[in-house]
This record gives structure tokens, sequence and C-alpha cells, in this order.
């Protein structure tokens, strides 16, 4: 089994971090190939960028569709999720509706935890998507809005760490997600200093995407009615231009 893990963020130590954290997840016989944008944003932070990083998404998935059996869009906020699972025919999965999908079966109600406020309403929007609202008691993040979550390692651990506590003891969360690239691993480095559940959403994604790929076909994928009709296009890189006017 082979999982594309597409980090749409034009960081390669961001998504060495993931790798690095999903790699012990993965299954014996399971591949992951890590793929980073090489156009964009060094970090997606409002939807703006995100919709910008998702075009990236699709063309990278038209470039592996045939060598990969499952696809992780490897951004918290899971830009061109939504298009992705409609345009290709295999199991595309995002590591915000992973971990948030997670989280509501292993705990009556779930926080998330960031490190920075910018992503706040963006991430209420992947729980919204979810339709698991009624177990989310909301989004914990430090009160300055900064987005290099690696400038002050101790002070971000620190604060993530009050973050996390204050979700236990004042929102009373069972469950706690780390949302954002940046604190992929760190559920595993905090878990014993924690009285709850903390979910690190690549793991979640991995094992998703494995679950996927052991419970369907690709052929069955070809069967949905969202797969829109086939295009011709101007402009698009070539792979994707091709899957966009295939049947």
């Amino acid at each position: 089994m082979r999982i594309l893990l597409l980090n749409p963020n034009m960081s390669s130590s961001m998504t060495d971090t993931m790798a690095a954290a999903a790699m012990p997840i993965a299954s014996k016989g399971v591949e992951l190939v890590p793929v980073t944008a090489t156009k964009g944003f060094a970090y997606i932070s409002s939807r703006a960028e995100a919709q910008i990083a998702g075009a990236f998404a699709l063309e990278t998935i038209a470039e592996h569709e045939t060598d990969v059996d499952a696809v992780i869009i490897a951004a918290f906020g899971d830009p061109g999720l939504k298009a992705a699972r409609e345009q290709f025919n295999l199991p595309v999965i995002g590591m915000a509706q992973a971990a948030i999908s997670m989280a509501a079966v292993m705990g009556e109600s779930f926080s998330i935890v960031t490190f920075t406020p910018l992503m706040s309403r963006w991430y209420v929007d992947s729980v919204d998507d979810s339709g698991l609202n009624k177990k989310f008691t909301g989004v914990r993040t430090p009160e300055a809005n900064k987005l290099d979550a690696f400038a002050d390692q101790a002070s971000m651990t620190t604060e993530l760490l009050r973050l996390i506590h204050l979700c236990v003891a004042e929102d009373q969360a069972d469950v706690i997600i780390l949302g954002g690239a940046p604190l992929a691993g760190m559920a595993s480095q905090f878990q014993s200093q924690v009285n709850a559940l903390l979910i690190d959403p690549i793991s979640s994604a991995v094992v998703l995407a494995e679950s996927m790929v052991k419970l369907s076909t690709k052929s069955a994928f070809s069967n949905r009615h969202s797969r829109p009709a086939a295009k011709n296009s101007v402009g698009l890189a070539d792979a994707l231009a091709d899957s966009l006017a295939t049947p």
C-alpha cells in the first residue's frame, strides 16, 4: 500500500516533521510518499491561502493518482479536500477531518488547541463541515498572532500545555486535538502530562487512510454521483488537465 502524504505548505521541514510522526503509525508494508508544495505559502493561515493551496493539491494528486492507493492532504484545514474527493477515484483524507472523526468516537467531547488565533474560525468551519458540532467545545489558542511555532520552542511548549489543561479543566474536553501541521508529533510528547486523550492529526489521517483502502477499491470510487463531467481547460498542469478531461 502506498499513501501520498501531500503537504500543501511550501515547507520541506514541515513535511519531514509530519512524515517522522506518521511513519511509526503506518502498518508494516505501508509506504508513505511525502511531497511538499513547490509554490504558494510557507504556511497556510487563511481561507484565501487555502484556496490557492488547494489548486496545488489537485495538481499533485493528478500526478500521483495512478501510483498511490490513497492521499492524505497534510494541512489541518484540509485545503482542496472536497474538490479532490469529487475529482479523483481513490480515497482522499484530510488531516482535520481525520482528527475530528477520531476525537468524536474516542470521547464525549473534544477541543482543538493550536498555536495562533488566526486559524480559529477556519478550524471551527472544519468542525461544522464534519457535522460533529454537538461534541465540540471550541478552539483554544495563544493571544498573540504568531505563525512561527518554532521561534521559541520552550515557550510554545509551555503555552500549549497551559491551553490543553484549560480544555480539560474549563471545557471538560475528553479529547484534545493538536491542530496545525507544525504540531505534528507533539501529542505523544505531551500525553503523559495530560488527564485527557490527545490526538495527532497526521497519525489519525494515516490510520484512516489505511482503513479506507482496506474497506474499498479504487474502481468503486468511480461510481460516485458527484464525479464532474469531462471538460477541457486552458493553462492547467498537464496531469490535472488530463484528469479533468477524462469522463
